[in-house]
């Protein structure tokens, strides 16, 4: 019967029946083989509510859909332009710079490839830059942001994780920042040498600067208010998803009150429902591996393999890309994170530096052949084959897959920031 279970469940996963109905069916199935009662199942879900930094989530990604519906791409990609392309393949960087940026307020990959791909797209290959590299650019960069406040991922991590998402937000933007550069010097280097630039002027930039006045603040806003105590991450996305939401739609008026705001509000709040749900049933799922004692075993073969730190980080890296590669950003951290937590604490690896070692590991799975999910989306957006996207985007994984090494054995990268604003 249990090999009978185990085969039907893997064949309804197959079939696309939704992840958080597998999640509680295994949970379930397992408290009733052990005679537990699945009112146990029921209370690990009511125990989200006790976790205050969740609101985080909504806020966040209100603003984020309220951005993506509104003039806020192009500005963006305006105020980048005027401010970088002057430089030897600067609408290349330009491309980095403003899909990092959206990413890290929309939370979703595929979204900033959606929204943003066709500007960049139809600009990069305006001024001249080869298709092969230009789609391989915007496939890469959007899976860029996932590592700057306020992430969406990162703020998840935290909650599931159990970690202060303060200090997530300080830890993520060195190795952010370092895998933006690495990615803008390789475009330099191959489009700089034939790609027209972008003369700088001051008027244009003075112009870009006005269109984007409203939205510039952001950043300051939610980081200073956050660590200069004003208030707390949740806090600070109520405040973010207000400003956001007169911004575009009073100031602006790039979004219509009456017709797309309650629209947009449905969409945004249907992304967190699904969030939710799929934390909810994972959570009663690690509840009962945790009373199975799993993460336990695992350790003990993790550490019959090896005792060694640095062999122990790069298996963890070789399974969070493969699981990058079939699961969401979302789904992963849910499941896998409270699996990992307690082993990486066995070998001293901190838990905020593992966050941002997981979650650059799945922005490198999005564009991982060949089921990286970016590289479909991409594929589906420009209307090209799978495998050009595949070899447009191998020469910035391989340069992604450094920079993952430099962020896992460099531990500093995340953890030096942090000290350095919080205190040891």
């Amino acid at each position: 019967m249990t090999a009978l279970g185990v085969l039907a469940l893997a064949a309804l996963a197959l079939l696309g029946a939704p992840l958080f109905t597998i999640l509680a069916a295994v949970a379930l199935w397992g408290f009733a083989a052990e005679a537990i009662s699945p009112a146990a199942f029921i209370i690990e879900m009511y125990r989200m509510t006790d976790a205050p930094t969740l609101l985080a989530i909504p806020f966040f990604t209100f603003g984020g859909f309220l951005m993506a519906e509104a003039g806020t791409p192009r500005r963006l990609t305006n105020l980048a332009r005027a401010g970088l392309g002057w430089m030897p393949g600067g609408l290349a960087v330009v491309t980095l710079a403003t899909c990092a940026f959206f990413t890290a307020f929309s939370g979703a990959s595929g979204a900033t490839i959606v929204a943003l791909g066709g500007l960049l797209f139809a600009s990069l290959m305006r001024d001249g830059y080869p298709e092969n590299f230009s789609l391989g650019v915007i496939t890469t960069a959007g899976g860029l942001g996932l590592l700057f406040p306020p992430s969406l991922p990162l703020i998840l991590y935290g909650v599931v994780a159990k970690v202060n998402i303060d200090h997530l937000f300080i830890a993520g933007v060195v190795p952010g920042l370092l895998i933006v550069i690495i990615l803008a010097a390789y475009s330099m280097r191959v489009a700089g040498r034939s790609a027209p630039r972008t003369p700088f002027s001051a008027p244009a930039l003075g112009r870009a600067l006005r269109e984007f006045a409203w939205e510039l603040p952001l950043p300051v806003l939610i980081l200073g208010g956050i660590y200069g105590g004003f208030y707390t991450a949740a806090e600070a996305a109520a405040v973010a998803a207000f400003y956001i939401f007169i911004a575009e739609v009073f100031i602006y008026r790039d979004i219509d009150l009456r017709r797309d705001v309650p629209r947009i509000a449905r969409e945004s709040m249907i992304l967190v429902g699904v969030i939710l749900v799929i934390l909810g049933a994972a959570l009663g799922l690690t509840n009962y591996l945790v009373d199975q004692e799993a993460p336990q075993r695992i350790m003990e073969t993790v550490r019959a393999l090896s005792a060694n730190k640095y062999a122990f980080l790069l298996g963890l890296n070789l399974f969070l890309l493969i699981v990058g590669c079939l699961m969401d950003v979302f789904s992963a951290i849910v499941v896998v994170v409270p699996l990992i937590v307690p082993i990486a604490k066995e070998f001293g690896v901190d838990p905020v530096h593992l966050g941002i070692i997981f979650l650059t590991n799945l922005e490198i799975g999005y564009i991982t052949p060949p089921v990286g999910l970016n590289l479909f989306i991409s594929s589906n957006r420009f209307k090209k084959p799978l495998s050009e996207v595949w070899r447009a985007t191998l020469p910035f994984l391989l340069l992604r897959l450094i920079a993952l090494a430099l962020v896992t054995y460099i531990a500093a990268l995340s953890l030096a920031p942090l000290r350095w604003v919080v205190g040891p």
